[in-house]
């Protein structure tokens, strides 16, 4: 595996393969890799000739309250798995590089990044849109593979794929999972025993709407009471948002009719989880 610190050591690399017609396969990561993020991995080393991937943790999705420098990392562990898997080429930037100084540009995508943690996080998809576009230009992948467990992420990624005409085939792969059901996540890493006995509520409370679901309940009120119901259990939990919104664009509904999801934020004991689950009849 090839690894660079650069934009210039990056299209070095891609030219003479795209040139080839070989087919490049994106994923970016803020590293600290686990099983989701190499399930990503292999579905693009599986189905492209060229596999990247970049390690980047983005300064600019952090709020000024936000876990920025205890964000873990663990760059040489990164870079064995990622070569194990057959990546080709692992893109690992300093922040000078992507935000050189004077940066000023930004990019913005209103509707899907209103609610939820758009709404919670001021900037954050600010930032995530910004840093994947740049990344998209720097590696100019054929496809890119993003996770659904940060489905409003993925939906938005994929919205300004769509108004900005990119020719990018995005896959969003499905939430990979420990045994007791609790989402894999690099913040995972922050729990104490204590609480990480705890954190599998939150899977559990939205399974338990999803059985609702598939008994016929259609009220979003009704699915959002039995989720805080669940998690009121764990007093540690602070419930950040429990929302049911439209798949399509993550605007929120007071009746499912179509497909939709059910998806949550909390704060556990300074620990910052998300989860969702996708709620289709059949």
């Amino acid at each position: 595996m090839q690894r660079a610190t650069t934009i210039a050591g990056v299209r070095e690399v891609l030219k003479p393969l795209r040139a080839a017609g070989k087919r490049i396969g994106f994923v970016p990561t803020m590293g600290y890799l686990h099983a989701g993020h190499m399930s990503l991995v292999e579905r693009c080393v599986a189905e492209n000739d060229v596999s990247v991937a970049s390690i980047f943790v983005n300064p600019a999705q952090f709020g000024p309250n936000m876990d920025l420098d205890r964000y873990p990392r663990d760059p040489e562990g990164d870079g064995a798995k990622l070569a194990a898997a057959g990546v080709d080429l692992c893109f690992e930037p300093a922040v000078e590089e992507i935000y050189p100084e004077g940066f000023g540009t930004w990019v913005e995508v209103d509707k899907v990044t209103e609610g939820m943690d758009g709404a919670s996080r001021p900037g954050y998809f600010r930032g995530i849109c910004t840093v994947v576009l740049k990344l998209f230009e720097i590696v100019r992948p054929d496809a890119a593979y993003f996770g659904e467990k940060d489905l409003q992420q993925a939906v938005t990624v994929r919205r300004m794929i769509e108004d900005l005409h990119l020719e990018i085939d995005l896959s969003v792969l499905p939430t990979v999972r420990e045994p007791d059901g609790l989402a894999m996540s690099s913040r995972n890493a922050y729990l104490n025993d204590e609480d990480r006995a705890v954190a599998p509520l939150l899977h559990e409370a939205l399974t338990g709407a999803a059985a609702r679901f598939r008994e016929g309940e259609r009220s979003a009120d009704a699915l959002v009471a039995h989720v805080r119901e669940v998690l009121a259990r764990a007093p540690a939990i602070a419930v950040d948002y429990i929302s049911v919104v439209d798949l399509r664009d993550m605007q929120p509904v007071e009746s499912i009719d179509g497909d939709a999801c059910i998806a949550l934020a909390v704060d556990l004991h300074g620990t910052r989880l998300i989860d969702n689950i996708i709620l289709r009849d059949g």
